[in-house]
């Protein structure tokens, strides 16, 4: 048992230092770097506009929500409201993160490719993809608005479980970080595996699963930082290295 939670616990480490290792190998390109941050800068200020018009409206969406609390004590109300606006704002900040990786990487496809490309050339040849820009492009975009509608559906399930005093404030945030880092996991690894011929989110889920806490200390602490506004445009570049890594270590090759 003991050795177990030793293992997981290094596991998560090593995982969470991929970010720090696609750090070290991204800022030897700043020219790469710097132009990888144009597409999170774009996604950032679409999704900071929605983010802003959603908490002005905040606390009209929970009133209408909570109807049922109208005859409550005053107090007790505006507790239950508060737990319930911090829940829905979770849910919507999950299901922004996936979405604005999504856009991201559609945006700036050809400049992710890139990076994880020099990556992979740090550790000799790098496989080609022999598909047509089209084609690759259409599979991409299937596959992420696959992701973005589990997590449309997943989202309102925490949103109501959110609503349950302790487990709310306490399982819930942990369950959506955990969810939304696995997520965004299938998605950072996609260019790594795609070069090498393995095109389905299957194939990638498969390769996660068999070293699940290694891919979780690697997301999870990516998409918490996601979650800050603009950050992203540092974070994201600096994760497709450290994604590329991952997926190495996956496949069983060398980094």
């Amino acid at each position: 048992m003991v050795a177990t939670v030793a293992n997981a616990v290094a596991e998560l480490v090593t995982g969470a230092g991929l970010l720090v290792r696609g750090l070290g190998l991204i800022v030897r390109r700043p020219r790469l770097f710097l132009l990888g941050a144009i597409p999170p800068a774009i996604s950032s200020t679409i999704f900071i506009g929605v983010l802003v018009v959603l908490f002005a409206q905040m606390d009209s969406l929970v009133r209408v929500m909570t109807p049922f609390a109208e005859t409550w004590d005053p107090r007790t109300a505006s507790v239950v409201r508060v737990f319930i606006g911090l829940t829905l704002a979770g849910g919507v900040i999950l299901l922004m993160v996936i979405s604005f990786t999504a856009l991201t990487l559609a945006i700036g496809a050809p400049l992710y490719d890139k990076i994880s490309e020099f990556v992979e050339r740090e550790f000799g040849e790098v496989a080609e993809l022999d598909e047509s820009v089209s084609r690759g492009v259409l599979r991409n975009v299937r596959q992420s608005l696959g992701l973005i509608g589990i997590t449309a559906l997943v989202a309102p399930l925490l949103f109501a479980a959110g609503s349950v005093p302790v487990i709310g404030q306490t399982v819930v945030p942990v369950t959506s970080a955990v969810y939304g880092g696995w997520l965004l996991g299938i998605e950072l690894l996609g260019s790594a595996f795609e070069r090498r011929g393995l095109l389905r989110l299957s194939d990638r889920r498969a390769a996660m699963r068999r070293n699940r806490f290694r891919v979780l200390g690697f997301a999870i602490p990516t998409f918490l930082l996601l979650a800050i506004p603009f950050a992203g445009v540092v974070v994201f570049p600096v994760a497709t290295a450290g994604g590329t890594l991952l997926a190495r270590q996956l496949l069983g090759e060398r980094t």
